[in-house]
């Protein structure tokens, strides 16, 4: 999608920051506004998220709705809910792996056959492999990774890099020069505070 932008809007630098802004945040645009959803978004604040003027946001708007293969991306854009932030709040884990682009379904595979057959239960699942950013697989399961699950996901073939996203502090122990382990510090207030 990033190379049609770039087609596009080559000539027009603040305008393709806007489309990116909108194709980025799942916003539409429809007989000259900007929606999430079905609710309208105020130009004067989106330009100043942005951080350009009202004019370039409605130019942006103008240009896409002449500009028939953009009109018809940018009218069926809408934001994809996820569980991702909100997974170690609620005492679940994210894996976010990083594989190679040339063995990405491989190891796409490879993980949802690990996690089947270990029984973890897999929440949700989003994925991106667009050609400009590195080829990411995110995985919400319920209830937190076995460290044997998360040891062998390490030594999948096409793996680069996996961030575990987690309620429990104890897993950083396990990490290694292409591990992170991001625990959440709220989940464990939360806890303290339900405990009292």
């Amino acid at each position: 999608m990033m190379l049609i932008l770039e087609a596009y809007f080559k000539n027009y630098p603040a305008r393709k920051k806007v489309a990116e802004f909108l194709f980025e945040n799942g916003l539409s645009v429809k007989n000259g506004k900007i929606y999430l959803r079905d609710v309208e978004v105020p130009i004067s604040e989106l330009a100043r998220i942005i951080g350009v003027n009202r004019k370039i946001v409605y130019h942006t708007i103008e240009y896409i709705e002449k500009t028939y293969p953009l009109k018809l991306i940018f009218e069926k854009l809408n934001p994809l809910p996820s569980l991702i932030d909100v997974a170690p709040l609620m005492g679940w884990e994210v894996l976010e792996i990083e594989l190679d682009k040339e063995k990405y379904l491989r190891g796409f595979s490879e993980v949802l056959r690990l996690l089947y057959e270990n029984g973890v239960p897999v929440m949700e699942v989003f994925s991106r492999n667009l050609r400009e950013e590195p080829s990411k697989l995110y995985i919400v399961i319920d209830g937190t990774l076995p460290v044997e699950v998360f040891v062998r996901v390490k030594e999948m073939e096409g793996f680069r890099k996996l961030i575990l996203h987690t309620p429990e502090k104890d897993k950083e122990k396990f990490v290694c020069n292409y591990c992170e382990v991001k625990y959440c510090p709220k989940r464990i207030l939360i806890e303290k505070m339900a405990s009292l």
